[in-house]
């Protein structure tokens, strides 16, 4: 992959939907070199797939957090279960560092993200956390 690769992944990141004669603007190459690239990088599994953000989809949640887990011991299968079943975790993501996991929580309001905080501190094998609220998004895939 070289740099007009990268750089045509960065516009499809941008609006997968743009116009081949669109993308072939910005990146100054021809209509022809923008298909001919797009299907070499599908072939080859570079792009596995487009997708659509919908409005809905970034509203779901107006609160939205990540929460660090340290767990002791032996616990963690048995958090990452308990996690699994909570509504408002979007996302459990294993890590290296001082954290364990890392929980992507979404909820409708403060008061509930702040229930479902407490919630998590409860867990059995739970030993520290940190939490970080998201206020804005720049850029997401979906």
């Amino acid at each position: 992959m070289d740099d007009t690769d990268r750089r045509l992944i960065s516009a499809l990141r941008h609006n997968a939907r743009a116009a081949l004669s669109d993308l072939a603007l910005e990146l100054g190459i021809s209509r022809t070199t923008v298909r001919a690239r797009i299907e070499r990088l599908e072939r080859r599994g570079e792009i596995v797939g487009y997708s659509v953000v919908l409005r809905g989809d970034v509203a779901r949640d107006p609160v939205r957090g990540l929460m660090m887990l340290g767990i002791e011991g032996r616990g963690t299968e048995r958090v990452l279960r308990q996690l699994g079943g909570l509504s408002a975790v979007r996302a459990v993501h294993s890590t290296n560092g001082r954290w364990d996991v890392i929980v992507d929580i979404g909820t409708a309001s403060l008061e509930a993200f702040d229930a479902v905080l407490s919630q998590i501190r409860r867990l059995e094998g739970v030993a520290t956390s940190e939490t970080s609220l998201l206020l804005s998004t720049r850029k997401s895939s979906g």
